[in-house]
């Protein structure tokens, strides 16, 4: 039986073979509106819409997505977490604001009373982790303090994209992942912030063929036949590994490899499977 398998990539990945479609395929502009256009058809927009965004390509979707808003009868209002744009986002910026989007600024936010909708654009999967500071906490606390629908786009920001460590995230009710599942969006600390989640492809030509999505279901025929199972916390402990910068797909390759075994490492809603010759990650929240 043919299965079409969903990928789940690094980070690393995904810059190159955004870089590689840019250069040979698709502009950066048309993938940003390509980007909103995945995250507007992935949610039901109705009432009143925020934007909140940051000053990368993550806010630029977010300028983008105000102006697919309102060609579609919605016009929301945006709010800036710190100065400076990208390219491509100042364009959608000034585009957004030509057609009517409204801006307020990030001081009036109020935990967004009066929204039915929070769209979080601060943080993209170029955020390495560490500490948040600034404008940048100021709109993700009051991100978390709204009693609105949350949807983030392509990661919950504040989430380290390759590792899935926060110190502080975005507490999405939806996140809608762009071009690729990262591997970040199921591991640490990531479950915890993700009510469901949903991949938006985008045109993005993939480089490398790294991992892939399974359901959840089927993560119970992995664990007999010897397979060696553990908690995440077990594991790092048992192979001294930081969970900060630990490259946990690639070392369970390795594992599984050289001890001809079946590696399970899992939390209470995701789990990393190394199959001899796959790696496979899913979760609860994650449609495939």
């Amino acid at each position: 039986m043919y299965m079409n398998f969903q990928r789940v990539v690094s980070v690393e990945n995904m810059r190159k073979s955004d870089a590689h479609t840019i250069s040979c395929h698709t502009s950066s502009r048309q993938l940003m509106m390509n980007a909103a256009q995945g995250i507007f058809d992935s949610v039901r927009f109705t009432g009143r819409v925020a934007i909140v965004c940051g000053k990368g390509n993550n806010g630029g979707d977010g300028y983008a997505l105000a102006c697919v808003l309102i060609n579609n009868g919605i016009t929301p209002t945006i709010f800036r977490a710190g100065s400076g744009f990208s390219e491509d986002g100042l364009y959608y910026y000034k585009a957004a604001l030509s057609l009517g989007a409204e801006e307020q600024p990030l001081s009036l936010a109020n935990g967004f009373t009066g929204f039915d909708i929070v769209v979080d654009c601060l943080l993209g999967t170029g955020f390495s982790g560490g500490e948040v500071k600034g404008e940048i906490r100021q709109a993700i606390e009051e991100i978390n303090s709204t009693n609105a629908f949350v949807v983030s786009a392509d990661i919950n920001s504040g989430l380290n994209g390759d590792t899935g460590v926060a110190q502080i995230a975005v507490n999405s009710d939806l996140t809608v992942s762009i071009g690729s599942y990262k591997t970040g969006l199921f591991l640490n600390d990531a479950p915890y912030y993700i009510d469901s989640m949903v991949n938006a492809d985008i045109g993005i030509h993939m480089l490398d063929e790294e991992y892939k999505l399974i359901d959840y279901s089927l993560l119970h025929m992995f664990e007999g036949y010897e397979s060696v199972v553990m908690s995440f916390e077990e594991f790092y402990e048992k192979y001294h590994l930081d969970r900060n910068d630990c490259k946990i797909a690639e070392i369970l390759e390795e594992l599984s490899a050289s001890e001809r075994k079946t590696f399970v490492v899992k939390s209470s809603h995701s789990a990393v499977i190394a199959d001899l010759k796959y790696i496979y990650f899913c979760s609860d929240y994650a449609k495939v």
